[in-house]
């Protein structure tokens, strides 16, 4: 079985310079913080979401049929493996570089994880927007509807570099799924929510809505999704991407300064290789409060990833490299 590997915080708590999440680093959206901080969380929220996915459906243009809300990104991968792999048999198709819990729900269900074959012959298929470790975009396949496809969008709102390869027409023929507490520097509420397809197989969604669970959202995550919707919300997170972009960039040319090579990517998070005097740093440096990301459940070993954290906590990163090395 896949181990689920996370970054963030441990048993240790949260350490001050934490590279080690993708979480927005020049978060919390105000707006959305202040909201969230005032929820009422005296009573149970309405356990359909009415007016919750009436707002998600307006925000994307869809009907609100085809919003499905969700405890977290990780609750709706396993939802909708299990799901999915109950009506099709097949392996489960999954980029190279991603997310460890596709891969986990897939074996779960005894399933194989492959990265390429003929979608007809697939379960389900796993495709991001920008990918994780390396914020990569990897071609959209031309074969959307063989076989059930995620399309997992945690970081289309965190690209600081390039469009979309991801076509209005190509995004609506999968499930898109959103989890706007990255963008929103909220990652503590979860909550998260998909967009169906157009055309989603009736069968499909209807064990999609049976697999839920009951109130799948808090008050607090309720909350912070009707946020995303606002406007405001909207123009702090444009305004923030050109910061963003220059963090990133010094990151990048303070890792490569190190002698650390550089994968290219449009996400801020920023994937490197190790020079070998630091490849196992990454327990060491948490003792100087930093934490980065180890690569290795994403299939690359001997890299790391690094989120573009501002300047102080760049300092504090460099200083524990040059004392460890």
């Amino acid at each position: 079985m896949t181990p689920r590997i996370h970054g963030g915080p441990d048993a240790q708590g949260v350490l001050p310079h934490d590279f080690s999440t993708c979480a927005h680093p020049l978060g919390p959206c105000p707006g959305a913080w202040q909201a969230v901080q005032a929820a009422d969380a005296r009573h149970y929220p309405d356990p359909d979401s009415t007016a919750l996915r009436q707002r998600l459906a307006a925000h994307h243009g869809v009907a609100p049929e085809r919003v499905l809300v969700a405890g977290s990104a990780s609750e709706f991968i396993q939802r909708i493996s299990a799901a999915a792999l109950a009506l099709r048999s097949g392996p489960v198709i999954v980029p190279k570089q991603a997310y460890g819990d596709y891969a986990a729900a897939a074996q779960a269900w005894g399933r194989p994880v492959v990265s390429a074959i003929s979608a007809d012959a697939a379960a389900l298929r796993w495709c991001a927007d920008p990918g994780s470790p390396c914020g990569q975009d990897d071609p959209v396949p031309h074969d959307l509807d063989a076989v059930p496809t995620v399309l997992d969008r945690a970081y289309t709102p965190l690209r600081v570099s390039g469009p979309s390869p991801w076509t209005p027409d190509d995004a609506d023929a999968v499930f898109q799924l959103w989890t706007p507490n990255k963008a929103l520097g909220l990652t503590g509420v979860r909550g998260a929510y998909a967009i169906a397809p157009r055309h989603a197989p009736a069968l499909l969604m209807a064990r999609l809505h049976a697999l839920a669970p009951s109130w799948p959202l808090g008050a607090h995550a309720v909350t912070m999704l009707h946020a995303w919707c606002e406007p405001g919300t909207a123009a702090w997170l444009a305004g923030s991407l050109p910061a963003l972009a220059q963090a990133r960039a010094a990151l990048a040319a303070g890792l490569a300064q190190r002698g650390f090579v550089l994968r290219p990517g449009a996400a801020p998070f920023v994937c490197a290789r190790v020079p070998l005097r630091w490849q196992d740093a990454a327990r060491a440096l948490r003792d100087h409060g930093v934490a980065v990301r180890d690569c290795s459940s994403f299939g690359l070993p001997g890299h790391w990833r690094l989120n573009a954290l501002p300047a102080a906590s760049c300092t504090a990163l460099w200083q524990a490299l040059e004392a460890l090395a």
